[in-house]
């Protein structure tokens, strides 16, 4: 077993934490745009998937291995960015015509999952529409750069939820899913594009949103918070 010999003085006191965090900010309004409830948390639930993007190119250029990614569908794909005729790349940003990357949205649903690394959709997600039990998803935003405030840098994914169903809809877990465009080397310059969960909370408490109102969610990944 192997026991540090670093003495206490080489451990910042101000830094005792992670100096990268994420957390959530739900914000519910009725059909007259009145703020009925703010809900927070911390959110700490990065999936395989997001694990496997954030691999550096390095590695799989050095190991020669490929990491599995799964999509939202439930197929995987084997990632592979390394250099030469079998590699392949994600590009970000990207305005391909048929597979574009990009945000594609923060998903909600009404189930729960107790292992969200593994988690490639949510357990049971709220349809995006006016109909009976669901919600019309609005477009996502994310901050146009960086905010820095203090020592702190930190930016945030959001989007609005109405709720027109004809009743209450209850929300019970979330998560942010991208659409990835993926040029594949062995087929000739071949486009592929893959929606693929990359983060995922199930909320401490349930939100519920009244008919005629609206549900705001906000991401924010910090760093030094």
């Amino acid at each position: 077993m192997y026991v540090s010999t670093l003495s206490e003085d080489v451990y910042p006191s101000d830094r005792e934490q992670p100096t990268f965090k994420a957390y959530l900010t739900v914000i519910v309004r009725d059909a007259n745009g009145n703020i009925v409830k703010v809900h927070k948390q911390w959110s700490h639930s990065p999936t395989s998937n997001f694990m496997a993007l954030l691999m550096p190119g390095n590695w799989y250029i050095n190991t020669q291995q490929s990491q599995s990614i799964v999509t939202t569908s439930n197929s995987s794909y084997a990632l592979n960015p390394t250099t030469g005729s079998t590699g392949n790349q994600i590009f970000y940003p990207n305005t391909h015509a048929i597979y574009p990357t990009y945000l594609l949205m923060i998903q909600v649903g009404r189930g729960s999952q107790s292992n969200p690394f593994n988690a490639y959709n949510l357990a049971a997600p709220i349809a995006n529409g006016s109909g009976t039990g669901q919600l019309i998803y609005g477009t996502p935003s994310v901050s146009s750069s960086p905010i820095v405030s203090g020592s702190s840098v930190y930016f945030y994914i959001s989007q609005t939820f109405n709720n027109l169903s004809g009743g209450t809809i209850t929300i019970t877990e979330l998560g942010i899913v991208l659409s990835l465009s993926i040029w594949e080397a062995s087929n000739n310059t071949n486009y592929i594009g893959l929606n693929v969960l990359t983060w995922y909370d199930t909320l401490s408490s349930p939100i519920s949103v009244p008919n005629g109102g609206s549900v705001t969610i906000y991401y924010t990944f910090a760093v030094n918070p």
